[in-house]
């Protein structure tokens, strides 16, 4: 993004190379959203019978580590 900006503000930057970017840049956009929408699509919902596999407490903290005590 920094480079960008730079080549914004450089009065000798070509105008054909920043097309090129932004050009670019607006094809990964579109790739890039249109497979994240792709895997919204086919992600599978959970069941409401789906059950932990193990029977300890979820932490809430997010780790994956510890004991029921």
């Amino acid at each position: 993004m920094r480079q960008i900006e730079d080549a914004l503000q450089d009065p000798s930057a070509r105008k054909e190379d920043i097309i090129t970017i932004f050009l670019a840049l607006q094809r990964q956009c579109f790739v890039l959203g249109n497979n994240v929408s792709n895997l919204i699509k086919k992600w599978p919902l959970p069941t409401p019978q789906a059950q932990a596999t193990t029977d300890e407490d979820p932490y809430k903290s997010g780790t994956l580590f510890g004991t029921k005590d």
